[in-house]
């Protein structure tokens, strides 16, 4: 196993007023992945990249990246680390261009225009490239960001809800960007509450929530440990009641004994391995119906899921 590009021990922030952000966090993030993190607003997703990008102090712990302390060599590690924040914090009277090529020169890398040309198409910015930031829209303010944080080639990218407030195409477009990233070997931890976005683009998951990390895993086996199938049988003929070879499988009755519920399985394929049984018992039982209609949990539900249960414990 190699060693984490960034590894997170103990992190806990604690605000004036007593107001705990992050709660003993501990996470290590892999080279070339792209990590998910996920959770409800005020989670401590903000508060966690802040701390890591040196924008918050933490109140305790340690944050290792490119095996520096970022504690006590924060400027080593810093010149390799990217953000896109939430918002737009540049001069609205600048050019793409200005803007862009400032941070490139930030973090001490030469002025390099074919490099920021590169950015700039990649982003289909090149010809806004003389335009006022304040002229675009918000799509493109958001690519800006995403341009001034690749302006020096870094090799950890943080990106806090890049989508957020976009339009359904520009966010597909935005995928097909972050996706282009990890291709060049960038290691990308976003934060989102677009869990369609985790599931499209994540190879490992993280579930915040009260500054407190909840669960890591890759995300299939997130999806098969904890997912289930759900199958709506429509029946040819209400049911009183459940034959004893029906009434075995995880099912019950609905709607007058004229629907049949099934929730069960673990993950995609067992859950529907045990729908295809429950259909051949049901058929041996001469219970005839009309309709099957399944759904495997998505990210979504696992998600809404373990909040719900941390909710009632």
């Amino acid at each position: 196993m190699h060693e984490p590009i960034l590894s997170i021990r103990g992190l806990t922030k604690t605000y004036r007023g007593g107001t705990r952000a992050l709660d003993a966090v501990d996470l290590d993030i892999r080279k070339g992945e792209i990590f998910a993190l996920l959770g409800p607003n005020g989670a401590g997703k903000t508060t966690l990249i802040g701390a890591v990008c040196g924008l918050v102090r933490p109140t305790g712990g340690t944050i290792t990246a490119f095996g520096h302390d970022l504690a006590r060599d924060w400027r080593s590690a810093r010149a390799r680390i990217g953000l896109v924040p939430q918002e737009l914090a540049t001069d609205m009277f600048e050019t793409v261009w200005r803007a862009v090529a400032y941070s490139q020169g930030l973090f001490g890398k030469p002025h390099d225009p074919a490099r920021l040309e590169d950015i700039l198409r990649s982003l289909s910015l090149w010809d806004k490239k003389d335009a006022q930031i304040r002229a675009l829209s918000g799509g493109m303010k958001r690519r800006v960001l995403i341009a001034k944080a690749l302006a020096h080639e870094p090799e950890l990218l943080f990106l806090d809800e890049p989508t957020a407030g976009v339009d359904v195409e520009l966010r597909k477009d935005m995928w097909r960007q972050i996706a282009g990233l990890k291709e060049r070997g960038v290691t990308i931890i976003l934060t989102t509450h677009y869990i369609e976005e985790a599931e499209e683009m994540a190879d490992r998951v993280g579930i915040i929530r009260g500054g407190r990390i909840l669960m890591v895993d890759d995300k299939d086996a997130m999806m098969e440990r904890l997912g289930t199938t759900e199958a709506v049988i429509a029946l040819a003929a209400p049911l009183g009641a459940l034959p004893p070879e029906i009434a075995a499988f995880p099912v019950e009755l609905g709607e007058g004994g004229a629907r049949l519920v099934y929730r069960g399985g673990s993950g995609e394929g067992g859950g529907r391995a045990e729908v295809a049984s429950l259909t051949q018992a049901l058929t041996r039982a001469g219970v005839g119906y009309t309709s099957i209609d399944i759904h495997d949990s998505s990210l979504e539900d696992i998600f809404v899921g373990l909040l719900g249960e941390r909710e009632a414990a």
